[in-house]
C-alpha cells in the first residue's frame, strides 16, 4: 500500500473582499473528507488570511468561515497561523478558533519540504 500523499495548503487571501479564502477552505474540506486515498493535509494561514482564525469571520458572500475551519480541525487537519503575520495584525493575544495554533516559518519550511504538493490561495 502506498503512503498517503502530503498536501500543504497555504492561504494568503483575507476572508473578506474575495472568495479565495472560501475556495481554499472548500478544497481543503473536500480533500479531508475523501474516502480511500485520503491525503495528509496541512493548512498554513499567512498574511491577511491569519484573521480567518478569529471567530465569526465571513467571506465576501457572507458565508461564516468559522464552521468550515472547525470542520477541518475536526478531521484532524493541522491549521496554523504564521506567527509573524499574526503578530503584525495584533492577533497573538486574541482568542482563536479551537484547534488552530500559531506556527513558525521553520514549521512552514519543514511542511514545504515534506509535501508532495503545495497549493496556494
Amino acid at each position: 500500500m502506498n503512503s498517503p500523499q502530503k498536501i500543504l495548503l497555504i492561504v494568503h487571501a483575507p476572508p473578506y473582499g474575495s472568495e479565495r479564502c472560501l475556495s481554499a477552505l472548500r478544497l481543503a474540506l473536500a480533500l479531508a473528507a475523501r474516502e480511500g486515498d485520503k491525503p495528509l493535509l496541512d493548512v498554513f494561514l499567512m498574511s491577511d488570511a491569519t484573521v480567518l482564525a478569529l471567530p465569526g469571520q465571513q467571506d465576501a458572500s457572507g458565508h461564516t468561515l468559522q464552521d468550515m475551519l472547525e470542520q477541518l480541525v475536526g478531521h484532524g487537519v493541522p491549521v496554523r497561523l504564521c506567527k509573524t503575520c499574526a503578530a503584525n495584525r495584533g492577533l497573538l493575544s486574541l482568542p482563536l478558533i479551537g484547534g488552530v495554533s500559531i506556527g513558525t516559518l521553520a514549521e512552514l519550511a519543514e511542511a514545504t519540504l515534506q509535501a508532495d504538493k503545495v497549493i496556494t490561495f
